[in-house]
């Protein structure tokens, strides 16, 4: 069963209007509008799945930081890319902090970030949990078994807002443009923290327990290019890549992976990204579908008993 993340409309509503501009309230000729004064930093945990020496999350720390906030990166040793939530079932856990404000933990994604939660931010937790920048994208099917998306889940179990970033189109990454489109991604994502920032004034970032996965198009010939928009998405049914596998003859079996691309569906990831736009998808961390499916269910076992 994939996990579908399906949130109340009020939620939504409010990821919503973190995308959008407000029209700027007028002020009376008989009352001075006082300055606004700067928000304080924001204390941001940084992590990815493609390891913590990473080109995305080594963007990601320049620029949040260049943006004022205080960052820390506490993300896996080794690419970690498709482990979805797991998290280590091992009585020791082997981390190393050779530089500073930089932990890289021998674990999952969502080991990272239980490592961090626990230890390096202990005592207070971090304002934001930051996953990525991803080399590729992680919509529709992808995002379900994302280790980008399951570092920020990880942090929402915890109740630490999150936000996964990934940069790609809908080919297969080619290197040069992918990183060169980390730049434009991060660009926005600090807009994004800012716009959040903003609108909590002293309050969380986001709803309780709600994320957000954005996916960043490539754009241009070069990867540089500015996306055609913003859209409030949702996570695409369509699975995207379909495993094979072929019979050796000797008790193996050589598997291959066959891109299997349908239209995509009106109003979600696929096709903002596919039409040059960034995808902003809210997402929970837990497995509850809408109050619909919920009510089918119980028809479906009406009567039923032990």
């Amino acid at each position: 069963m994939r996990r579908k993340r399906v949130l109340p409309p009020a939620m939504l509503t409010l990821c919503a209007a973190a995308l959008v501009g407000t029209a700027p309230a007028v002020a009376s000729p008989q009352t001075a509008t006082a300055p606004a004064r700067p928000a304080a930093p924001l204390r941001i945990l940084l992590t990815n799945d493609d390891g913590y020496n990473a080109p995305g999350i080594r963007k990601a720390f320049d620029r949040l930081t260049a943006a004022g906030h205080d960052v820390t990166i506490v993300a896996p040793l080794t690419n970690q890319s498709g482990t979805g939530t797991k998290m280590s079932n091992t009585p020791t856990i082997t981390v190393k902090h050779s530089e500073p404000k930089v932990w890289a933990v021998d674990g999952t994604p969502g080991d990272s970030v239980a490592f961090g939660l626990s230890e390096v931010f202990e005592g207070r937790a971090p304002d934001l949990v930051v996953s990525g920048t991803n080399f590729g994208p992680n919509v529709a099917g992808l995002a379900t078994h994302s280790g980008t998306v399951g570092g920020a889940v990880t942090a929402l179990e915890s109740g630490v807002p999150a936000i996964a970033l990934s940069t790609g189109g809908l080919s297969v990454p080619d290197p040069v443009t992918t990183v060169n489109a980390m730049g434009p991604t991060l660009d926005f994502a600090v807009k994004l923290i800012d716009r959040l920032h903003a609108r909590a004034k002293s309050g969380p970032l986001l709803p309780k327990g709600v994320g957000l996965n954005v996916n960043h198009p490539v754009v241009g010939s070069d990867g540089r290019g500015t996306a055609a928009g913003v859209s409030t998405t949702f996570q695409d049914a369509q699975t995207i890549l379909e495993p094979d596998f072929t019979d050796s003859g000797d008790g193996t079996w050589k598997v291959d992976v066959k891109v299997d691309l349908g239209a995509p569906a009106k109003g979600g990831d696929l096709e903002a990204v596919s039409g040059n736009r960034i995808a902003v998808s809210p997402m929970s961390a837990n497995w509850n579908t809408g109050p619909a499916d919920h009510a089918t269910t119980a028809a479906l076992i009406a009567g039923l008993r032990p």
